[in-house]
Formats: structure tokens, C-alpha cells, sequence
């Protein structure tokens, strides 16, 4: 699963990458938690457009925005099955930009053990993701978005047992653009990433509060140290991971 992660970016790589037309102005984000904005590249009309939505999808035909749950993640297994995402993973794909993520490992008299996951190359990952436009019936709108997962990779299964889809870029056209009706050849593309694609990196509990949205809780720490249980309450939001 996928429940916090970081976008450090400058914009103009990001262009280069993605090849969108906008010219976004945003600062760097190490901490980015559910409910929050997130940046997501789309199809547009003549181009890819950059914008901002909810992290968190709610599905259009939703009537109690309070009482439904707060899906930051879909399984990709069966997201072309369930009624919450069949509709927008045929007809709105996007991607979520993001150049690490977080996992925390349980341990079994310990605080749970967070992780930093990032290429090993030092490159900017593609999260596969869905997007869907919610309007209230006082005439209210939202655009939110979930990050599709897959079964963890060898590098990963130690720490947790699901990812998000990493999509390669010779694969991005082919996800934004792919037609509704042809959008189940698609599968294959949402295979977990090749184990050594990405490294992992033990971080300090810092990162377990959302308030702490800064470079210095990605630096490395050594498990079981007193440096790597930083006395910083958890966040509510880990229970959604």
C-alpha cells in the first residue's frame, strides 16, 4: 500500500518526464498524507495537463460524503471489478508523480520501524492512479484521486505486502490514452516494479507525524536506535496504511 510519500522535484524535470503544458508552482513536499492536495499528470484535450486533487477518491454517485471511507489506495486485482473505481479506471487514469514513499514494518516490542522507498537511481516514479469529479447536490464539486497497488516485490515483502503500480515511461501514453473499451489490455501494466528498481531506506519515527514536512526525516537511521524512534506522537493516519 501507499499512505504517505514525498514529491521533491523540480518542475522542469517533471516536465521533461511527464510532458505536460502547464507551468505548476508548488514547493517540496517530503510528508504528503491522505486528504491532503496531490499533484496528478492527465490527458488533455491537446496536451497532458498537471493539477491538483483531494488524496482520497470519492466516487461520483456517493450521497453521504461523511460516511464514506477515505480510499487512498485500489487494489488493482480487482479495481476493474469494484464499483467504487470500474468506472474511473476505464475512463479516468492519471498519474501521481512522487519521488519516494513510505512503509513502516511492525515490529514485535518495538514502535513500527518506518522505511523510505525510492529508486535506487535517484529518478521520479510514475504511480499508476485513478481520478473521479464529485458534485454535491448543493452544486459543490471535487476531483480526487487513489493510487493503485499491486503484491510487493522481492525488495519489498519484507517490509509490507503491497505497492503502488509503478508504470515505466514508455508505458505512460498508452495509460492516459488507452480508449475505455480497449482499457482491460491494460492489465498486464499493473504488475509490481522490478526488484531492483527501488531501494529502501530505514527513517527515524519523525515521519509518523504529518506536521514533520521536511528533508531531514528522510535521512537514514539504523534500526533499533534511539535515533530511529524519535519522540514524535504517531499520526492518526498511519491506521490507513
Amino acid at each position: 500500500m501507499c499512505g504517505r510519500f514525498a514529491l521533491t522535484v523540480p518542475v522542469e524535470a517533471m516536465r521533461q518526464l511527464f510532458a505536460f503544458r502547464e507551468q505548476p508552482n508548488f514547493p517540496a513536499r517530503y510528508n504528503i498524507a491522505p486528504t491532503q492536495p496531490i499533484a496528478i499528470i492527465r490527458a488533455g484535450k491537446n496536451q497532458r495537463e498537471f493539477t491538483f486533487v483531494r488524496w482520497g477518491l470519492l466516487p461520483g454517485w456517493v450521497k453521504d460524503t461523511e460516511k464514506f471511507p477515505l480510499l487512498v489506495n485500489a487494489r488493482s486485482e480487482t479495481a476493474f471489478e469494484k464499483p467504487a473505481f470500474r468506472n474511473a479506471i476505464r475512463r479516468r487514469r492519471c498519474i501521481i508523480p512522487a519521488d519516494a514513499f513510505y512503509e513502516w514494518r511492525a515490529g514485535a516490542k518495538r514502535p513500527k520501524q518506518p522505511f523510505m522507498i525510492k529508486p535506487a537511481d535517484g529518478g521520479t516514479m510514475a504511480f499508476a492512479a485513478i481520478w473521479e469529479h464529485w458534485m454535491g447536490a448543493d452544486g459543490s464539486e471535487i476531483e480526487t484521486a487513489t493510487i493503485l497497488t499491486s503484491a510487493a516485490n522481492d525488495t519489498l515483502k519484507p517490509i509490507h505486502d503491497r505497492m503502488p503500480v509503478i508504470l515505466k515511461p514508455e508505458n505512460f501514453e498508452e495509460w492516459l490514452e488507452r480508449p475505455e473499451e480497449e482499457a482491460e489490455k491494460m492489465k498486464p501494466l499493473l504488475a509490481p516494479a522490478a526488484n531492483e528498481l527501488l531501494e529502501v531506506v530505514p527513517i527515524s519515527t519523525r515521519v509518523n507525524k504529518v506536521a514533520n514536512d521536511d528533508a531531514d526525516i528522510q535521512i537514514q537511521v539504523e534500526v533499533g536506535s534511539e535515533e530511529a524512534q524519535a519522540k514524535s506522537p504517531e499520526s492518526d493516519q498511519l491506521n490507513l496504511l
